[in-house]
């Protein structure tokens, strides 16, 4: 049987599996991105376990990819940092998705018991 703290990190994965999976793609552009932020964090907070969201699109990187002939982009991983905290039967995992040489690396930051 899987630990308490091991259910709490698949639990984070889930989150994260539905949050870039579910998101990316949507059109994004700096007028958009705090409702789509607010937006993607209440979806993600309704899952089962998880006590804590945080989304950020950050600017800097929506800059360099909004098409300045439309005037926005298609939200991708490299344009968010996210936190998640899951907590299961009295283990808490912290999971954060940042950038790391390019790439959205998705880690489990913490476990505490």
């Amino acid at each position: 049987m899987p630990t308490e703290s091991e259910v709490a990190c698949f639990e984070a994965g889930i989150k994260f599996g539905t949050l870039y999976h579910q998101f990316t793609g949507t059109p994004v552009s700096h007028e958009s991105a705090p409702g789509l932020e607010r937006a993607i964090e209440e979806a993600i907070r309704n899952q089962p376990h998880c006590t804590g969201v945080s989304v950020e699109i950050r600017a800097d990187r929506l800059d360099e990819a909004i098409d300045p002939g439309i005037g926005y982009t298609e939200l991708r991983g490299p344009l968010m940092d996210v936190e998640i905290v899951v907590s299961y039967e009295g283990s808490e995992v912290t999971a954060a998705m940042e950038l790391e040489k390019g790439y959205p690396r998705m880690r489990v930051v913490s476990v505490e018991s």
